[in-house]
């Protein structure tokens, strides 16, 4: 993706529900023709020609399939982004593990539509500057909840909550965007179980040659060695 941030812009944003309409239709076309051909072979021209418009038509919305693809990926972000805020705002769980599980769950469904899109974002999309400060405002917005969450939650036992709040958003992430977008994809059932068990273990475990904490209703805290 060579294009100067300008050239990444849409030429302009639809002011009637016709014109929005057509630049839905552009957009989903680019998707499906991304996952079918690839980045390089997924032309204006294909998008255009799964769109029903003329290359004319596409032009007035993109200067180019760069700008196109910047779009999903915003839509694709922002979508993201609200599911992560839904849960939020939901009741949490009081076990530990199911809100680790939750948060794993979340990242598989916004990741899980079209794996092969999902590869193409992933390997053409880190370049974009304005993608990638949004993407990094996300990233410490996440961190900074899930810090908050390990320091007021009984189960969680680790030290540094602000490493340990940074491992579990990044770790989470990464991990679903490679395995869902890697030609062989895992299971999402058997992803969000392996993995959510990773999360809590690491979050529950009393790190080495440290004393475990025993602790039962009603009573206070005991060291066994």
């Amino acid at each position: 993706m060579t294009s100067g941030r300008h050239g990444l812009q849409p030429r302009k944003q639809p002011r009637q529900a016709r014109a929005e309409l057509t630049r839905q239709r552009i957009l989903t076309a680019a998707a499906h023709v991304f996952a079918e051909y690839g980045y390089a072979a997924g032309t204006t021209n294909r998008i255009a020609e799964r769109a029903r418009v003329s290359i004319g038509s596409l032009y007035q919305y993109y200067p180019n399939k760069d700008a196109i693809l910047v779009e999903l990926l915003t839509r694709h972000l922002d979508a993201g982004e609200a599911a992560v805020r839904r849960r939020q705002q939901e009741e949490s769980p009081d076990s530990l593990e199911e809100i680790m599980r939750g948060f794993v769950r979340t990242a598989i469904e916004n990741h899980r539509d079209d794996p092969r899109l999902l590869r193409v974002m992933v390997e053409h999309g880190r370049r974009v500057p304005g993608l990638i400060e949004k993407m990094a405002r996300q990233e410490r917005e996440r961190i900074a909840y899930t810090r908050e969450l390990l320091e007021s939650h009984p189960e969680a036992v680790v030290e540094d909550t602000e490493v340990a709040a940074r491992l579990i958003v990044t770790t989470i992430e990464l991990v679903v965007h490679m395995l869902i977008a890697a030609p062989d994809t895992v299971d999402p059932v058997r992803l969000e179980n392996e993995l959510a068990a990773m999360v809590i273990r690491y979050l529950t475990a009393a790190p080495a040659g440290l004393p475990v904490v025993e602790q039962t209703p009603g009573e206070r805290p005991r060291e066994t060695r």
